[in-house]
């Protein structure tokens, strides 16, 4: 019994220790692209843009990821208000960087709904649900064939 009082408060003064986040996210939305998922927060904050704990200048290497994954904040001026954290995970880094633009449109527009004509003007909030198709048997790829032989 004692052993088991012990343990809740060593839980409990653990949590009130920990450092806590600078403040409580605004919003959040979710981004797919391909084989990424993308899970966007939204904090008051300058604008600026993590990605799995890097900055995502550092997370992205070429500037069309870059300019990808920013272009909803470029184009909604009340969104530099707000810093992003981004967690994503599986395919490439340009899928990842539709992803979180994806993510980033879906929480502005949980923020204002009236965001959503705008972003969808520029194709913000579509999904590209274009994904690898699958190699067929009996075949060298998804279309390709062997080579024929007549003799």
């Amino acid at each position: 019994m004692e052993k088991a009082k012990k343990a809740s408060t060593g839980l409990k003064s653990l949590a009130e220790s920990a450092p806590r986040k600078s403040a409580a996210p605004a919003a959040h939305g979710v981004g797919r692209r391909k084989s990424c998922v993308a899970r966007v927060w939204l904090r008051r904050g300058k604008g600026n843009i993590k990605v799995n704990g890097l900055d995502f200048k550092e997370y992205f290497d070429t500037n069309a990821t870059r300019l990808e994954a920013s272009t909803p904040l470029r184009l909604i001026p009340e969104a530099l208000n707000f810093d992003v954290e981004a967690n994503v995970h599986g395919g490439g880094i340009s899928g990842q960087a539709d992803a979180v633009k994806l993510g980033i449109s879906r929480a502005l527009v949980s923020l204002d709904e009236g965001l959503r004509i705008e972003l969808r003007k520029f194709n913000l909030l579509t999904v590209d649900a274009r994904k690898k198709e699958r190699k067929k048997y009996g075949q060298k790829g998804a279309r390709r064939k062997f080579q024929f032989v007549k003799r």
